[in-house]
């Protein structure tokens, strides 16, 4: 059989008894789309359970992943909860049974944990695409359409922030920030080095100062960050997080500024491209106007999308995992990477213990990271 004949068999892993689920909406990557079978839905709550298993599209329904993975051959698994936390032990079990994988985002909680997943999967060739999905969003992929066509001249500088709400600081950081620093990636590659400036009420943190979050996302310090990231062709990243700044409207997003132009996204429901031409800083007198976006297209062969109740900022969601899981599913085909992939989401954990470790140490911190231990968890 040609592997673009194949019927790619899907288990979704969509625990609704947990709560870290989030309204990403991950678990409907997969329905609908061509050469797919959607075979089971794990879920440890049974309550409602055939009304949850047929919104996913699911043939049959298993109350633990063990069950599934015992009484069910697969070729890709779906892990949903956005807790880095609960992703490990699911990625595990899939890679020694030779699954791939569509993952929410962050990858795992730790960088040494993400660095053991990639090393497994590379060595038994498995494909895991994570959810950061900016990169298959129009919207992105226009404004680096446009980079990369020199529409807005050289590139300068890109400013990145997080929502800015409670859990501004650290905890953004690694929740929503994870977004915004896999987007500079995304534009410009991985980046050189780092220097960051991260305080809790005004004073700098310390080893172990770490912060109790209200879910369990590992070690994560600092009601106020600022680092800047220095990537290749001179272009500087900064990205910026304070805590209850949201009360102000939507803060998180990103600006690009170039020799001739800028280019700037907020993350609302519209989710907009704006493009200034004015030969001012932004900060002064940029004049923006909105870039004509592209038609998504229909994927070849797929039902089409189910809207149903989601609307705003879930659609961006809705459109973009379908995107995401055929890209995973085109990758496995092509015998390449997916768009965004375990690497990728790699990187994004590394630009992120590099900003502690820059404000731990107080210097300049080098990509890629000899040390792998979490900077807040080394005792000096």
């Amino acid at each position: 059989m040609k592997q673009k004949d194949k019927i790619w068999r899907v288990g979704v892993y969509y625990d609704t008894s947990q709560s870290g689920l989030g309204g990403h909406l991950t678990h409907l990557a997969f329905k609908g789309l061509p050469r797919t079978e959607i075979v089971a839905l794990v879920d440890s709550n049974h309550e409602g359970i055939d009304e949850r298993r047929q919104l996913v599209g699911a043939a049959k329904h298993y109350a633990s992943l063990p069950d599934m993975l015992d009484s069910e051959s697969i070729d890709i698994l779906v892990v949903c909860s956005r807790l880095p936390g609960e992703h490990a032990e699911p990625l595990a079990a899939a890679i020694a049974r030779g699954i791939h994988v569509y993952c929410e985002k962050p990858l795992t909680a730790g960088l040494q944990e993400a660095d053991h997943i990639v090393d497994e999967a590379a060595q038994q060739g498995i494909r895991i695409a994570v959810a950061h999905l900016g990169r298959y969003a129009q919207v992105f992929q226009t404004a680096k359409r446009m980079i990369e066509a020199g529409e807005i001249g050289r590139v300068l500088s890109f400013y990145g922030r997080g929502k800015e709400d409670h859990r501004g600081g650290g905890e953004d950081m690694l929740v929503l920030g994870t977004h915004i620093l896999d987007l500079a990636c995304f534009f410009f590659g991985k980046p050189l080095h780092v220097s960051a400036d991260i305080t809790y009420e005004g004073k700098p943190i310390k080893a172990g100062e770490c912060l109790e979050t209200a879910e369990p996302i590992g070690p994560v310090a600092g009601d106020e960050v600022w680092s800047a990231y220095q990537f290749a062709n001179g272009v500087r990243g900064w990205f910026e997080s304070r805590r209850g700044m949201s009360e102000r409207g939507v803060r998180m997003g990103i600006t690009i500024v170039g020799t001739t132009g800028t280019l700037a996204v907020r993350f609302d429901d519209e989710r907009k491209l704006r493009l200034s031409r004015s030969p001012f800083p932004p900060e002064d007198e940029a004049q923006f106007v909105d870039v004509p976006m592209p038609d998504d297209g229909e994927i070849p062969g797929a039902d089409p999308l189910e809207c149903g109740e989601y609307q705003g900022f879930h659609l961006y969601f809705l459109r973009n995992n379908r995107r995401a899981a055929w890209d995973l599913i085109c990758a496995l085909e092509e015998g390449r990477e997916p768009l965004s992939c375990a690497q990728d989401a790699q990187v994004v954990l590394e630009m992120i213990y590099g900003a502690y470790a820059s404000q731990l140490s107080g210097r300049r911190i080098a990509f890629p990271l000899c040390e792998r231990r979490h900077p807040l968890e080394i005792k000096s």
